[in-house]
């Protein structure tokens, strides 16, 4: 068995980063039916806080998900060797730096770049493309926070088109009930299934997977 690893990076920060990277596993899980690994490279820790949540509401045998964290250099071997026996790994990075963000980009298949839609935010997100360029690593954007009930403004999907960035057609709505799933250790497909928030998830889903195998 060897999964797929897919980093999600950012070097603007206020991206919702770690949202996506839980919600992703989470759901993942549920569609491959596969164990789902999710690697935590980002020393705020947000992701083990969420795990731990998750642990004292469901207990430790969550089938499906694997928790385990790494730094620096090791990230890249231990997001290697998760994908023996994981049918996907999820790797989230701090950020703002290289150093810890290099190694998991260079281990991953696919690089997910959240970015909320604004042309200054895109234009923020070129260090984290260029950064996966220099490593060989496809990177694919996912607008995320995208205001409720608001479409693309002329001069977001002009931007867009401009970058000439790889851009996901399926894109998360700015919704409270991702941060109240979030504090739950829960995500919206599961607090929420019929919300718009879980259908929103579940095209990102059926999206990705048709782009990463």
């Amino acid at each position: 068995m060897s999964g797929r690893i897919l980093t999600v990076a950012q070097q603007k920060g206020g991206s919702g980063k770690t949202t996506l990277a839980v919600h992703l596993a989470v759901a993942l899980a549920r569609h491959s039916k596969e164990p789902v690994a999710i690697l935590d490279v980002d020393p705020q820790g947000s992701l083990g806080t969420w795990y731990e949540a998750r642990e004292d509401r469901l207990g430790e045998d969550m089938t499906g998900l694997e928790f385990r964290t790494a730094s620096g250099w090791g990230a890249r071997r231990e997001a290697r060797a998760l994908a023996r026996s994981h049918g996907y790994v999820i790797v989230d990075t701090p950020p703002k730096t290289d150093v810890d963000a290099k190694p998991a980009i260079d281990a991953a298949d696919f690089v997910i770049v959240p970015v909320q839609p604004t042309p200054v935010d895109l234009w923020a997100t070129s260090q984290t493309i260029e950064l996966a360029a220099r490593e060989d690593t496809p990177a694919l954007l996912v607008l995320n926070r995208v205001p409720p009930r608001a479409s693309l403004t002329a001069e977001m999907a002009g931007a867009i088109d401009t970058s000439g960035y790889d851009t996901l057609t399926a894109r998360l709505g700015n919704r409270t009930v991702f941060a109240a799933a979030m504090g739950r250790g829960s995500t919206v497909t599961e607090v929420a299934p019929s919300s718009k928030a879980a259908l929103e998830v579940n095209a990102l889903i059926d999206e990705l997977v048709g782009r990463v195998g």
